[in-house]
């Protein structure tokens, strides 16, 4: 365990210092002043000029600027946007939550209805019910996320007129932003109609989320059914039939554990979809997180927002993958035997 753990941080750190040199490097390449494109703030004298080379240790050695970077990325100081003048950090740790939110809804949705499904769909394999839900989870998982999300917009924001169609809540509430999660805020600023702001926020939630999680609840069952299927054939599982035990009870003390840990990894794989699905339903959507204000900065050409915003999102990604992927190993430490058998 302590040998896989030590494994697991050397690539941690190995892949974090290529995402940060890549960061570094970024403003090289940007069109425009190198000074402007690093700090954000255009010069408006020679002495203002000199003192932001100094700062960000532009006439020194390639070595020295990268330490400077290191540093002042380390310390929060990711310095400021070009277009709105406000420090990023700030800003960042403003829009992340609202991703994070959208994709823990995601990712609620598709575990308590992709896996379920998936198990009896599994137990109950071909079967009708079983090619209806093998069917269904093959064309949603065919569908692109912007697709869907548009079709959505059309049908029950437009058409019906059942949900409202941009925004995580309307403007008549006054939510402060205190932790990032609106229902979390909406309990904290104690609303005078703190239940009318928490139905209204859940009905701006409900089509970003079907968006995100349709995807995902299909792979979800298409994997739970194929694990479970496999589970069912192993020769412990003939045993515990050949005793008496009911389908229920084979269930519960050895097909359910056994069934879940090859979809862990899944699970790790999908953290990289989940939050590139996000970030295109955040646009469609308006919702206010990260993924929208990077599309936002982009079009302004922000250069210095989207150099820290590519990177934390690269460093989230990572984390959770790799966390993610290392947990998978140490509760099923046979699967990297099996690996390097195979190899």
């Amino acid at each position: 365990m302590i040998k896989l753990f030590i494994r697991y941080i050397n690539l941690m750190v190995i892949t974090i210092f290529a995402l940060v040199l890549l960061s570094f490097m970024l403003p090289f390449f940007f069109p425009g002043d190198l000074l402007t494109n690093i700090s954000g703030i255009t010069p408006q004298s020679l002495e203002q000029r000199q003192a932001l080379e100094k700062a960000f240790a532009l006439n020194e050695s390639i070595f020295v600027q990268f330490q400077v970077y290191l540093s002042n990325f380390f310390a929060g100081d990711w310095g400021v946007s070009s277009v709105s003048q406000l420090n990023l950090y700030d800003e960042i740790a403003y829009a992340f939550p609202a991703t994070l939110e959208l994709m823990l809804y995601a990712l609620f949705v598709a575990t308590f209805v992709g896996i379920p499904v998936g198990f009896l769909s599994g137990l109950k394999h071909h079967n009708p019910a079983d090619m209806g839900v093998v069917t269904f989870s093959i064309v949603g998982y065919s569908f692109p996320v912007f697709w869907l999300a548009l079709v959505f917009i059309t049908l029950f924001c437009l058409q019906l007129e059942w949900l409202p169609m941009s925004g995580r809540i309307d403007l008549l509430f006054e939510v402060k932003h205190i932790t990032g999660f609106v229902f979390i805020d909406i309990i904290l600023s104690d609303l005078n109609n703190t239940k009318e702001a928490i139905e209204n926020a859940f009905r701006h939630a409900i089509l970003p989320t079907l968006s995100i999680s349709i995807v995902t609840t299909c792979l979800f069952i298409r994997f739970t059914r194929r694990s479970i299927m496999d589970v069912m054939q192993k020769g412990y599982i003939i045993a515990a039939k050949s005793r008496g035990f009911t389908q229920w009870q084979i269930f519960i003390k050895h097909s359910f554990k056994n069934a879940l840990i090859p979809i862990l990894p899944i699970l790790a794989l999908q953290i990289s979809t989940l939050v590139t699905n996000a970030m295109i339903v955040e646009t469609i959507f308006s919702w206010p997180g990260i993924g929208n204000w990077l599309i936002q900065a982009i079009y302004q050409q922000d250069y210095p927002a989207i150099r820290a915003g590519m990177l934390v999102v690269a460093l989230f990604v990572l984390t959770l993958t790799i966390t993610l992927e290392f947990i998978t190993r140490a509760i099923d430490p046979t699967k990297d035997e099996t690996a390097r058998a195979a190899v």
